[in-house]
């Protein structure tokens, strides 16, 4: 039996619930790093990034390429790096609402009350 494509796509989005792997995918977006490269722009732990990564792997996002004694990390499509920027268009009108929101709560409340003299 297989699982419904809801489930597939919760699990999908729960790979990308961390910090260090979606700058991971942002920098990818740009282009192929090593992973020397990543890891002052991801600021975590050289253990971290490489559990970070086989998480992206397992995932089937990123793939890798050794040359030498470097390995280089790329997005297997580029539809990944589409995924941010939607999110990122996303976030932008979800903020700017915000603003929004909070420009019409500050005009509404009264002026907090001036201090005794």
């Amino acid at each position: 039996m297989s699982r419904p494509l809801y489930q597939a796509k919760a699990e999908f989005f729960k790979t990308l619930g961390h910090p260090a792997r979606i700058r991971v995918l942002e920098l990818l977006s740009q282009r192929e790093h090593a992973v020397g490269e990543m890891l002052p722009e991801v600021g975590v732990e050289a253990t971290s990034l490489s559990q970070q990564l086989a998480v992206l792997r397992r995932a089937g996002l990123v793939t890798f390429r050794k040359e030498g004694s470097t390995v280089y990390y790329s997005l297997t499509s580029p539809q990944v790096a589409e995924l941010l920027a939607v999110a990122r268009r996303i976030l932008t009108e979800v903020l700017a609402g915000q603003v929004e929101l909070l420009a019409d709560l500050q005009e509404a409340s009264p002026a907090p009350p001036s201090p005794p003299a």
